[in-house]
């Protein structure tokens, strides 16, 4: 496994539409191993979760986890999963705003609106289909991993840049 380069706002893969995964190329030894540098890579940096644009590979992969988190300490437990393909569509037209920070927008962060409940379809790391419904703060982290397949960051989503602030006066 390996720690992999993590781009930087600014970086045109951030904004690139991230391709779809063949079905049939899931298990493929290049994606799994992608798979693991990218949990190791997140791990590494105390992330919430990591989209494969932000290591510079425009695939619709993403990894999120929260368990004993330093940067997000009050948040809930999230396991380890992997998203590959997702779709998500809200299931609810309840926004919530709260704070977001992103290993590609480092020491910053911003309240940004997300919906409160999505229906996440995606397959997993073994090409098996995934059907279920994510709520709160694992709502958001999936609606925020999943914007970086679509070329978006959360600043992009924030109502007012009044509240992006660096983490140190955060």
């Amino acid at each position: 496994m390996a720690i992999l380069k993590v781009a930087r706002l600014g970086h045109p893969v951030l904004r690139k539409i991230a391709e779809p995964v063949p079905p049939e190329g899931i298990g493929a030894p290049v994606i799994q191993q992608l798979i693991d540098d990218m949990i190791e890579t997140m791990v590494e940096y105390d992330g919430a979760g990591l989209a494969a644009p932000q290591v510079h590979v425009p695939q619709q992969i993403v990894v999120f986890e929260v368990e004993g988190n330093p940067r997000y300490p009050d948040a809930e437990s999230i396991p380890l999963t992997v998203l590959i393909n997702p779709k998500i569509t809200p299931t609810t037209q309840r926004l919530e705003e709260d704070w977001e920070g992103c290993l590609s927008v480092p020491d910053l962060r911003g309240q940004v609106p997300r919906y409160t409940q999505v229906r996440v379809e995606a397959y997993d790391r073994h090409g098996k289909k995934l059907n279920y419904i994510a709520k709160d703060f694992q709502a958001r982290v999936v609606q925020h991993e999943c914007d970086h397949l679509i070329g978006k960051v959360f600043v992009d989503r924030m109502k007012s840049m009044d509240s992006l602030a660096f983490t140190r006066e955060f």
